[in-house]
């Protein structure tokens, strides 16, 4: 099972990473790829997603108040830790949103394929659910930690834009709308959102593979090190009790794994740069988290 799930996404990524390596694809392609994925077609996918939701398969709520109660008791174990082993202030940022931020690519990719549709339409509420608090978080610490002097009043229009202007929430929202007050799609329509998404995670995944670079790793191995020890070990660990807390299980207990154990996400580079956080830290933990995580994938995929 393992082998046959995560095989084919660790190999897209790898050749991802080997085209651009050879020069076949170039920054200018990832670039209008992650464009296109980010903005056209993963928040197609996840509208389609939810909207075509029957009304007794929109998931157990313990998934979704393990998945919160994981990332808040997360954020607050890498909190602590920048304060008692004094991260630098040009680091904090980065390094808390690598402990907890997720590779909503990556994750459903493996949940399409291990857990099929019912698991994706999962997986796909639980981003509209988690993206928010993320976000929340992120910016908050960015802030707080910039060298530059942040103000409450930007922090909270950082914020504010960063929800309101997410594709991936709006999606969401769109899709549970849809679902709660039409549901289901014409025939045509869906096969349409059906075509559209065999590009969607292939393209993503080549897309990841292409921006992940080694260089500026050695530099940053501890704190990357750690922040994968947070994000690949801590956070599953959390997360398993959590869901046993709330009493998940079936496929609700399943996706809440896969999502616990994923890679930090890309997007930690870009609020990085945007906040004057430590940009060369967050590619050596993104590339390490992504590297580590095909471990941390079998694990969830086995429990």
């Amino acid at each position: 099972m393992v082998v046959n799930n995560l095989f084919p996404v660790f190999a897209l990524l790898l050749f991802g990473h080997l085209l651009n390596r050879m020069g076949i694809t170039h920054d200018a392609f990832l670039k209008t790829a992650d464009k296109l994925i980010y903005f056209i077609f993963f928040p197609a996918l996840l509208f389609w997603k939810i909207g075509a939701a029957a009304s007794d398969h929109i998931g157990d709520p313990g998934l979704y108040k393990a998945a919160i109660c994981g990332v808040f008791s997360v954020y607050v174990l890498s909190s602590l830790y920048i304060k008692i082993f004094r991260v630098s202030a040009y680091q904090a940022g980065s390094f808390s949103q690598s402990c907890y931020r997720f590779n909503t690519y990556i994750g459903m990719a493996v949940v399409l394929s291990a857990l099929g549709e019912d698991g994706a339409r999962q997986f796909s509420i639980l981003i509209g659910l988690i993206i928010p608090l993320i976000n929340v978080l992120a910016v908050s610490t960015l802030s707080w930690f910039s060298e530059d002097k942040v103000t409450l009043r930007k922090r909270v229009s950082l914020t504010t834009k960063a929800l309101l202007t997410n594709p991936l929430i709006i999606a969401c929202l769109a899709g549970i709308a849809y679902w709660k007050w039409i549901g289901g799609f014409p025939v045509f329509i869906d096969n349409t959102f059906r075509l559209a998404s065999f590009v969607t995670l292939p393209l993503a995944l080549l897309s990841i593979g292409g921006a992940l670079t080694l260089s500026g790793m050695k530099k940053h191995l501890k704190l990357s090190l750690v922040a994968g020890v947070f994000k690949l070990i801590v956070l599953p660990l959390a997360g398993y009790l959590f869901l046993k807390a709330f009493d998940t299980s079936g496929v609700s207990f399943k996706v809440g794994m896969i999502y616990f154990a994923l890679p930090t996400s890309t997007a930690l580079y870009i609020l990085s740069a945007q906040l004057s956080s430590d940009t060369r830290l967050a590619s050596a933990a993104i590339a390490l988290s992504t590297i580590l995580s095909f471990f941390s994938l079998s694990l969830a995929l086995l429990v």
